[in-house]
């Protein structure tokens, strides 16, 4: 739900707009809302799981995106949709940690824990692809509307799964909350996500945008310092230095960002250059998700109780580094079937094989009390990626369109070969951003093959 609701709304959006009267300028808010909520609020989602119980906190996150959902779904102006997407990123933002910290602490045995991760990674690698498909059929079918009511019947079949299955986790760990930790990691976070959403439309060097990122950093910084020194940190420090679940962290985030880069452009030259319909679009994004599943259950679930992390993680990037590389050979003319789609698997396989093992190492050996926490930073890392490869890679994009485009009066056919020459170019980028992860999964993660799991109750 959480992953699908990242995308799933992006096909809908000229119909939304036709529907409530929202300008060109204020329609990307229906997709930013969601992803500042989701990004600023989730290390304080993660703190909240660990202080008052994964099973209630759980079960208050699926009511609230239900709702949430459910206002959207009905909006009769466009502030009130915004409203509820915020909202629903909001309540992903308790979601998303807990559910990852549910998996962290109920699977202790390799086996058991490969298996959890690997559908729980098949999920990240692929439901924004997903996302995209089901909205396409959605908005095509039924109407913009139900890319928001389709939550409603899947929260309420988890809430009822969530009540039966979990067991009961008391109360939480009950901790004073470092509220100047919360300002400075929510604003840091929330600056950082609108910074890049900004340079898309506005470019890397305009004043609005320079001045979000410095913010991010100082209000980042400042968060580094306050946890140093604080007694109660939402953030203990050691999780993130450790250098297996540091490494995790920044392997996943370059994964995603490359990933997320292949979306954006993948999706405007399959409705732009090749004239697919919404749901044409959505169908051919299919391969990717198959390609994740398969590369989840069929080479990670099997590989990561056996073998250690670097050496599903690394290969894995490679490969969807691969895949970019074939993207970098696209045409005006190239087929579906030699270009698109073998990129399409080798992504697919790829990116499932680092982020199930990602997630894993990025949760080992925490102290069952800040399971919520470490799963908040592994998630948090994921969203940051996705906002600085969208960014990053649209603005490489744009700017080799414009390059080739200098000095000439476009026709259709040369402003097609120029987008689809920037769309290779930025694939090219993406394929070193991915191959960045595998070379911080080589020299960071040194776990060695896993043992049986145990929560040793340290802080760590």
């Amino acid at each position: 739900m959480i992953a699908l609701d990242a995308t799933i709304v992006s096909i809908a959006l000229p119909w939304a707009q036709r529907d409530l009267g929202a300008s060109d300028a204020e329609r990307q808010w229906v997709i930013t809302a969601y992803t500042l909520a989701f990004a600023g609020l989730l290390l304080v989602g993660g703190r909240i799981a660990d202080t008052i119980g994964r099973k209630r906190t759980f079960l208050v996150g699926l009511a609230g995106f239900a709702l949430a959902s459910a206002i959207g779904g009905s909006a009769g102006g466009f502030l009130l949709l915004l409203a509820s997407r915020a909202a629903q990123g909001a309540f992903a933002a308790l979601l998303a940690p807990t559910a990852l910290s549910l998996l962290a602490v109920t699977f202790t045995e390799p086996r058991d824990r490969a298996r959890a991760f690997a559908v729980y990674g098949a999920i990240a690698g692929s439901g924004a692809a997903l996302g995209l498909l089901l909205g396409g059929v959605l908005t095509q079918y039924f109407g913009w509307r139900w890319c928001l009511y389709v939550n409603i019947p899947i929260a309420v079949a988890a809430a009822i799964g969530g009540w039966q299955v979990l067991g009961g986790d008391g109360a939480g760990h009950r901790q004073r909350v470092d509220l100047p930790g919360v300002l400075f990691a929510t604003g840091g976070l929330v600056a950082l996500v609108y910074g890049c959403t900004e340079a898309v439309s506005s470019g890397w060097g305009s004043g609005r945008v320079v001045g979000f990122l410095v913010a991010s950093a100082m209000l980042l910084i400042a968060f580094v310092v306050r946890e140093a020194r604080t007694d109660a940190p939402i953030l203990p420090l050691q999780i993130v230095l450790d250098r297996n679940r540091g490494g995790a962290y920044l392997a996943a985030a370059f994964a995603i960002a490359g990933m997320f880069g292949a979306f954006l452009f993948l999706t405007y030259y399959l409705q732009v250059v090749l004239r697919y319909s919404p749901l044409q679009a959505g169908m051919a994004f299919l391969p990717l998700t198959l390609a994740s599943q398969a590369g989840s259950w069929g080479i990670a679930s099997v590989l990561m109780p056996r073998v250690p992390a670097r050496w599903i993680m690394a290969p894995g990037a490679l490969t969807a580094a691969a895949g970019m590389l074939v993207l970098t050979q696209i045409q005006v003319g190239s087929s579906y079937l030699t270009h698109v789609l073998p990129a399409e698997i080798l992504l697919g396989i790829g990116i499932a094989c680092v982020m199930a093992p990602a997630f894993n190492v990025g949760t080992r050996g925490v102290d069952p009390r800040r399971a919520g926490i470490a799963a908040a930073t592994v998630n948090a890392a994921t969203q940051i990626g996705a906002s600085l490869g969208i960014a990053l890679l649209n603005t490489i994009a744009a700017s080799a369109t414009a390059a080739e485009l200098a000095g000439l009066h476009p026709s259709a056919g040369l402003l097609n070969q120029a987008l689809v020459h920037g769309y290779a170019v930025a694939a090219g980028w993406a394929a070193g951003v991915l191959f960045l992860s595998a070379i911080t999964t080589a020299m960071l993660i040194d776990a060695g093959r896993p043992a049986p799991h145990r929560m040793d109750g340290q802080a760590s």
